[in-house]
């Protein structure tokens, strides 16, 4: 223990044991991930990190548990700003006789759904039921190719407004079931999760918070990591089976062909890992990553700014690259997601100046001067129903995106070490 150490942390001495909370724990390759599921806070720690938490939990007081550490490693760690760690993370209960204050938890969604009400989410026999179904479907649309969909479908109806409002509110039932699977899936495995809007880049979207899933076994993270995709393939398959069983050319044919293409087209946006989707936590996981976007982003700036400094003033100090400090698995997965990050993000914001900006901008000016009483009944009607939904979800944009920036905290911690 240092000098140093002591004054940081003056309520912490020599013979203070502290209480911590109610822990979980994890190995994950080399090091260990200990957090609070009840507030979603998760810091990943080496294998010292772990067993001085260890320890500590057994009540041995600092100065006992830096000498068991010190004959375990042959290294003298230091306790006391270690356990400074933990309580500003919170999971510091008491230190000696003080105890430390706890912060207010957040609101989970749906708190009334207990994990033994959908335990049935993490059965091993629903991805088979859900595969025997996908594979049903391919064997249909490989027999009925007619049957394939394409962007057609969606004008089931000649009237624009019937289409634009028919298909926004099947579109966001939908969406609400993606998110309800991931739900459900972190639930059954004791994990309170949150659901609520927010953006990505241009596309306002409805996200889960499922943060306590990295506690789980492998097999139940990539479940509720993937469970909304499965869902969009269930429900995709399940319409290609009844499209197979109606008439081509009546109304519940068309309804149901378009109901298909609305559940099949947030698949493509689940590859855009450049902005956080599904796959891409399945990414992250899969390479050990703890922060990919983070770290990804963090080499891409460094790169900028090592670029954009050509040329070099004499004696200027070479900017320290960021990924530097991570594992090699972490460090190569790191720069190849940077990549893909600068490319996708130019794409996505290109793609948002050039066409989706003037398209939305075209259809509100022909809907604003289509109002009326110039006009007939029908055509007022059109244009309010284009007001009202393309202009509200980029109302609605706007204020997830001023919201969440106000209330954006981290969620996850760097590395924790003793």
């Amino acid at each position: 223990m240092t000098d140093t150490a002591a004054d940081d942390h003056p309520h912490i001495k020599p013979s203070t044991r502290v209480l911590l909370r109610d822990l979980g724990v994890r190995r994950d390759r080399d090091e260990w991930i200990v957090g609070r599921v009840s507030t979603r806070t998760f810091v990943a720690v080496p294998a010292a990190g772990a067993r001085a938490i260890e320890l500590l939990g057994e009540g041995h007081s600092v100065a006992r548990t830096a000498e068991i550490l010190r004959a375990e490693t042959g290294e003298d760690l230091d306790v006391t700003d270690f356990v400074g760690d933990l309580t500003a993370l919170g999971f510091v209960a008491r230190i000696g006789d003080r105890p430390v204050p706890d912060t207010e938890p957040p609101r989970a969604t749906l708190p009334r759904l207990r994990a033994r009400h959908v335990r049935w989410a993490l059965h091993p026999a629903l991805p088979v039921l859900v595969g025997a179904l996908l594979a049903a479907a391919v064997v249909v649309l490989i027999r009925r190719p007619d049957l394939v969909p394409g962007y057609r479908d969606l004008l089931w109806s000649p009237h624009g407004s019937l289409v634009l409002v028919t298909g926004a509110a099947a579109g966001w039932t939908l969406l609400l079931a993606h998110e309800l699977a991931h739900l459900v899936t972190a639930r059954a495995a004791g994990v309170p999760a949150t659901m609520r809007l927010g953006t990505r880049l241009q596309f306002l979207v409805m996200q889960t918070d499922i943060s306590g899933i990295e506690l789980a076994s492998r097999r139940h993270r990539l479940t509720a990591y993937l469970a909304g995709i499965t869902l969009n393939l269930a429900v995709a398959s399940s319409l290609v089976l009844l499209l197979a069983g109606t008439d081509t050319g009546t109304t519940v044919h068309r309804l149901l062909a378009a109901a298909l293409l609305l559940a099949l087209m947030p698949l493509p946006f689940q590859c855009m890992v450049f902005t956080r989707t599904d796959l891409y936590f399945v990414l992250q996981d899969l390479t050990g990553c703890r922060d990919l976007y983070g770290d990804g982003l963090a080499y891409a700036r460094h790169v900028f700014r090592r670029t954009v400094r050509w040329p070099r003033r004499a004696g200027a100090v070479e900017p320290v690259d960021p990924s530097a400090r991570l594992p090699a698995h972490e460090r190569r997965a790191v720069r190849l997601y940077s990549a893909v990050l600068v490319v996708g993000t130019a794409l996505c914001l290109t793609f948002l100046a050039a066409f989706t900006l003037p398209a939305d901008v075209t259809l509100l000016v022909r809907a604003v001067r289509a109002l009326g009483p110039e006009s007939g009944l029908a055509a007022n009607a059109d244009a309010a129903a284009v007001l009202v939904v393309l202009g509200g979800v980029n109302i609605l944009w706007l204020v997830t995106r001023w919201r969440n920036r106000r209330s954006r905290s981290p969620v996850r911690r760097s590395v924790a070490r003793p």
